[in-house]
């Protein structure tokens, strides 16, 4: 895959880069600001960029707006987020844009390479890849969607594996369930969220929307 990174640390930065490219990948930019984020995206169109929420100068939510900024200009560019934090508001409204694409992953629990770089390779192939941690903290914003409020406990857990990018095989060796078990959770759950017949991964990545984006 062809990849920007935006991380302001330059040992994590320089890190990521030896990383990606030892497996394979060319990393096209590694920036440590949200302008230069925004300019190299746009210029070199990448597979998927990987980009932390906090970056100068105010350390604060740049990499997320600078992310969002991107999104308006390129609605299915993939992006990671790779952070120490959840910034809820605006990791919210990069989620609610319903195209997919999208990734969020805590520094510090990312523990093995092979997961990152799945992780990787699922949001650019346009599906989600969330730390269960993040959605933890999203998820319990509020409960304003009755259609999300409507689902058993076990559809919430199947649906919050979902989000995690897992595949229904992945799923029931997680929930030690037969196939069919976890396709009949899933058939229920995209019917009690109301989303019609398509393509099956775009209903799950728009499934897991409702769920995050409530």
């Amino acid at each position: 895959m062809r990849i920007v990174i935006a991380e302001d640390l330059l040992l994590l930065r320089d890190g990521l880069v030896r990383m990606l490219t030892d497996t394979g990948h060319t990393v096209v930019a590694a920036v440590d600001n949200g302008p230069d984020l925004e300019r190299a995206v746009l210029e070199h169109r990448p597979d998927v960029s990987i980009v932390d929420v906090r970056l100068p100068p105010g350390f604060r939510d740049e990499g997320l707006r600078a992310a969002l900024s991107v999104r308006e200009q390129d609605p299915k560019a993939p992006i990671l987020i790779l952070s120490q934090y959840v910034e809820r508001t605006y990791a919210t409204e990069l989620l609610a844009d319903g195209n997919g694409a999208i990734g969020y992953l805590l520094k510090d629990r990312v523990t093995a390479l092979d997961e990152f770089l799945d992780a990787l390779e699922r949001v650019a192939a346009g599906g989600t890849a969330m730390d269960p941690e993040v959605i933890r903290q999203l998820f319990a914003r509020n409960t304003r969607d009755q259609r999300v409020a409507a689902l058993t406990a076990r559809e919430r857990e199947v649906l919050g594996l979902v989000a995690q990018g897992l595949s229904n095989s992945a799923i029931c060796a997680e929930l030690v369930l037969a196939p069919p078990s976890v396709e009949k959770h899933i058939s229920n759950i995209l019917t009690k969220l109301d989303l019609p017949p398509a393509d099956n991964s775009h209903r799950r990545v728009r499934a897991v929307l409702a769920y995050l984006n409530q």
